[in-house]
């Protein structure tokens, strides 16, 4: 995964930020106020969480079938 395919999938970085963090990045100047590096820590904990973000990324195996006789 990169950075881009992350960021092509905003919303839902959006949506686990507030779930998980209570961070409302439409708030009016909350990314100016913060570092990039804040940002990334909090991205890089969605992705160790059980997030929208990271079930995109790293989706449950399927249930095995059971075998037929």
């Amino acid at each position: 995964m990169t950075w881009a395919q992350l960021l092509d999938e905003w919303p839902l970085v959006e949506a686990d930020l507030h779930e998980f963090y209570g961070v409302d990045v439409g708030a009016p100047g909350l990314l100016d106020e913060r570092s990039w590096r804040w940002l990334r820590v909090r991205i890089f904990g969605l992705l160790s969480a059980d997030s929208r973000i990271q079930r995109l990324f790293n989706p449950p195996p399927e249930p095995k079938k059971p075998r037929r006789n």
